[in-house]
């Protein structure tokens, strides 16, 4: 079996069984081929001596690619030697770089405050222009319910309902999740919503389809400018952080969170655990159960 065969096997198995999103499937592909290039169309055959010299040559490579790199190879032999194409797994060759998980980017109460009275500045002015009602609606969107920048741009124009406060939404690998809606953010793309058009089948169109990731990250870092925040800090993804870390301080329960980001692995979820210790402090002396018991002792 040659390794292109080999290859394209394995991603529709990753995309019929695992769910993987396009974007996934599209990185295996990339690092697969180029393994096999590599190693002159023997990666489907390769041995541990070949991954090892295939290794070799991430020398210069970050920790982060070549762990991304490794991690696609030993998910392709695994696959190999459960469908029965090989007997032997050579994946064990490969290297196991120890990463330290980089916490996210984020915003604190006194940013997201200043980018909400930047919009509302706008919004003041007379007469509204259209497109200032379509920020406060993908701002609103972004921070109070912690939609990915694909989500929020291909939403269909019916989606968000002013008597409903939540959407079903299919996230990544095809998954569906409840998002919670806000009373306001329901207000702001009512807003927005009078001015488009009822035949237009997404929420924020732009030409025959929607308004790009491309150009809502250009929308963010205009308006982060405007509230005096450095542009280079601020990203659609850093409001989805920053919506899950004020959750957090604010209570939520880990569970809940992981829910309504859509992660799969609440591992993924735990990223937002970087609270301040003043805050968990301050959380346990609230709601621990034994802390009226002490106070009335006291």
């Amino acid at each position: 079996m040659s390794d292109a065969t080999a290859i394209e096997r394995f991603l529709e198995m990753m995309a019929a069984q695992a769910g993987a999103a396009a974007n996934t499937l599209a990185a295996y592909r990339r690092d697969l081929m180029l393994a096999s290039a590599a190693l002159d169309g023997g990666l489907a055959t390769a041995d541990c001596a070949a991954l090892e010299r295939l290794a070799d040559g991430w020398g210069e490579l970050s920790k982060a690619t070549v762990a991304r790199k490794a991690a696609a190879l030993r998910r392709f032999f695994g696959y190999l030697v459960d469908d029965g194409d090989r007997r032997d797994d050579p994946s064990p060759a490969l290297p196991r770089p120890g990463m330290k998980r980089s916490l996210p980017r984020t915003l604190d109460h006194g940013d997201v405050e200043r980018l909400f009275a930047a919009i509302a500045a706008r919004l003041a002015r007379e007469p509204v222009i259209a497109t200032d009602l379509r920020l406060s609606a993908l701002f609103e969107l972004l921070y109070g319910s912690g939609l990915r920048a694909t989500e929020l741009v291909s939403l269909p124009r019916g989606s968000i309902h002013p008597d409903r406060p939540f959407l079903i939404l299919k996230g990544k690998g095809g998954r569906e999740r409840l998002v919670p809606i806000s009373d306001r953010a329901r207000a702001a793309v009512a807003a927005w919503r009078a001015h488009v058009a009822t035949d237009r089948a997404y929420l924020f169109p732009s030409g025959a389809t929607h308004i790009s990731r491309v150009r809502l990250f250009q929308l963010v870092r205009t308006l982060a400018a405007e509230a005096g925040i450095a542009p280079e800090r601020i990203s659609p993804h850093v409001l989805r952080h920053a919506f899950a870390t004020h959750l957090l301080e604010g209570g939520a329960d880990l569970r809940a969170l992981q829910t309504m980001l859509g992660h799969a692995d609440i591992a993924t979820t735990e990223i937002y655990t970087h609270v301040d210790s003043r805050r968990l402090v301050e959380l346990v002396n609230e709601r621990h159960p034994l802390v009226d018991a002490l106070r009335n002792r006291a």
